[in-house]
């Protein structure tokens, strides 16, 4: 049964200080220069706004970014990824937070308000298998099924209508390949609600900006709440339904990984190497369908990024700012190579 029951924010965060004024000067103890080499910054506020699922990663950012910047203050509030964008080109936000890529609707929010975009950054790898950390989707079969890999382009085969230039549709089994018993089973599709963060997501993996899926077949689930009050999160809803069908093909994640299911490696290319989602494939971004969470800054053309906001981003993409992430048992780090690229973009 389709559901299209909609996950509303939950968690609110708010520090809130008042401003000072003066100039840090970063004097340092021995034990915490180690990591980041901090700049004189204005001492003042720095409002934070954005997904109420990163609060445990901001709060431990903000902690360390104190002991370097003792001035400096936090108004934190995480109410909502749909809250950060209008904080931002209203001016109640120096920086907003996403779980997720930003939709039409707020870019062009920000847009109309000042003329200009948004400065956006990468701020973390999604998660392999926390739920509302921005979790990696993977594609099971059931474990009697004989498919080991798929490239997106099959996917998008098997979840579309047919885009100009590709394959057709796949419908069965063996249009994808399975010969034998399987060659004329009908695809059982089970999916995040396609509305959701991460059925949005997912759907501009495989299609961009189209949405000529066939419907008929896709059996959309959202999050919900059992009779006793615990959580049941779509994703363990897809995969109940996979163990059920023999036939089927799930949308879900590692979290609910079990022994009647398989998880199939991907490819954003049918040359390209498969691969199975782990810390590792996300963290380098060779997996198909790794996500990314987003910070969005206010930089009008041809001026800098405000002092206090380039010092903290400077702190997030720093070795020790990354380690925060990589010990926050969810969110996932930045390479290397990507934060140095993302503080580069600050210049």
């Amino acid at each position: 049964m389709t559901l299209r029951a909609k996950v509303r924010p939950f968690c609110i965060v708010a520090l809130c200080a008042c401003s000072l004024v003066g100039v840090n000067t970063g004097v340092l103890t021995q034990t915490q220069s180690a990591g980041f080499d901090p700049h004189p910054v204005p001492a003042g506020t720095l409002r934070i706004w954005g997904a109420p699922y990163m609060s445990s990663v901001v709060l431990a950012w903000e902690d360390h970014f104190r002991r370097y910047h003792s001035d400096v203050q936090f108004e934190t509030q995480l109410m909502g990824t749909d809250t950060a964008m209008p904080g931002l080109y209203t001016g109640k936000a120096d920086v907003a937070l996403f779980g997720r890529e930003s939709n039409t609707t707020e870019n062009d929010g920000f847009l109309h308000t000042l003329q200009y975009r948004p400065l956006r950054l990468r701020l973390m790898t999604g998660s392999l298998d926390v739920p509302g950390k921005s979790y990696a989707p993977v594609l099971f079969v059931h474990k009697d099924n004989p498919l080991d890999k798929l490239s997106l382009s099959q996917a998008d085969s098997v979840f579309g209508c047919g885009q100009p230039g590709q394959a057709a549709p796949a419908r069965t089994w063996g249009d994808l390949g399975l010969g034998g018993e399987w060659k004329d089973k009908p695809i059982h599709l089970y999916a995040f609600d396609l509305e959701s963060g991460t059925g949005i997501f997912f759907l501009h993996a495989l299609q961009g900006d189209s949405k000529k899926m066939n419907w008929e077949i896709i059996h959309e689930y959202s999050d919900q709440r059992r009779p006793d009050g615990t959580s049941y999160e779509a994703g363990e809803q897809t995969m109940d339904a996979l163990q059920r069908d023999r036939y089927g093909l799930a949308v879900s994640s590692l979290r609910y990984t079990n022994s009647n299911v398989k998880a199939l490696a991907l490819t954003a290319a049918s040359e390209s190497q498969y691969v199975h989602a782990s810390r590792e494939t996300l963290i380098s971004g060779v997996y198909p369908l790794t996500r990314m969470t987003y910070a969005f800054v206010n930089q009008p053309p041809g001026q800098p990024v405000p002092a206090l906001v380039k010092e903290f981003l400077r702190f997030v993409y720093s070795d020790e700012g990354q380690k925060v992430v990589s010990e926050s048992q969810g969110f996932l780090p930045l390479t290397k190579q990507d934060a140095a690229q993302q503080a580069i973009l600050m210049h």
